[in-house]
C-alpha cells in the first residue's frame, strides 16, 4: 500500500483572519477526524501534492510535533478563482473502526466483445466501500473476460472481498460498445441479404 508523508504543525489560530494569514504562507488548513479527537493542522501546500493531484488511492502519514496519524483523504476544498488548494479534511485510520473510502478500479482480462471489434467503455473509475483499514488496498480488480458486445458490468458483478460496496448495485461501470464501422459494416450487409428476395419476385411472376 502506498503511503506518503505530510509534516504539519498544529493550529492554534482560527478564524477567518488565521486562515487568511496561514494561506498568505502557502499553508493549507486541515483537520483529522475519526480518532479520538479532531485534530486541526496546517502544511506546505506543495506537502499535498501527491495526495491530491493524484488518481491513486494511498496513505497520507501526518506528523505532527512528534506524533504520526495514519489518515487517508476525506475531501478537498478549492479557491472558487485561483483553483488553488484551501482546506483538506482527512481521516484517521483507527484498527478497528470501519472506514469509508474510494477506491480506483483497474480492469484486467481480455474482452470478447473487444476483440470482435467493439469498444470498451470505462463509466466508473472508483467505488465506494466500507472496511477496516487492514484491508485497505490501491485498487480494486475487475475482470472483463466475459463482457460480450453490447454487454455491461454492473457494480453488483464487482467481487471484493472484505469490502461492503456502498454504489448502487445496478449501476454500470463498464460496457462493450459497437464501434462505427461495426454499424456501417452491419448496416451494409443488413440490405444485401433482404436485396435478394425482391429479386425473385419477377421470375415467380413470370411462370404465372
Amino acid at each position: 500500500m502506498k503511503s506518503i508523508t505530510i509534516e504539519g504543525s498544529l493550529r492554534t489560530g482560527f478564524g477567518k483572519t488565521a486562515t487568511r494569514q496561514l494561506r498568505s504562507q502557502e499553508l493549507v488548513p486541515g483537520v483529522i477526524y475519526g480518532g479520538s479527537q479532531e485534530i486541526n493542522f496546517s502544511a506546505p501546500a506543495a506537502a499535498f501534492k501527491n495526495l491530491v493531484y493524484t488518481p491513486s488511492f494511498q496513505i497520507a502519514e501526518v506528523k505532527l510535533e512528534g506524533k504520526t496519524y495514519r489518515t487517508i483523504l476525506k475531501d478537498l476544498q478549492f479557491d472558487k478563482i485561483t483553483d488553488a488548494l484551501t482546506h483538506v479534511d482527512l481521516l484517521e485510520l483507527v484498527d478497528d473502526k470501519k472506514v469509508i473510502a474510494t477506491i480506483p478500479l483497474k480492469f484486467v482480462g481480455t474482452s470478447p466483445g473487444v476483440k470482435d471489434g467493439g469498444k470498451l467503455v470505462i463509466k466508473i473509475k472508483s467505488l465506494k466501500v466500507k472496511t477496516y483499514p487492514k484491508y485497505l488496498k490501491e485498487q480494486i480488480e475487475v475482470s472483463i473476460d466475459n463482457l460480450e458486445l453490447n454487454g455491461n458490468i454492473r457494480v453488483e458483478d464487482v467481487k471484493a472481498e472484505n469490502f461492503e460496496i456502498l454504489n448502487s448495485p445496478r449501476i454500470p461501470i463498464a460496457s462493450v460498445t459497437m464501434t462505427r464501422q461495426l454499424k456501417q459494416e452491419e448496416a451494409a450487409a443488413t440490405p444485401a441479404a433482404g436485396a435478394a428476395a425482391p429479386a425473385a419476385a419477377p421470375a415467380a411472376a413470370a411462370k404465372k
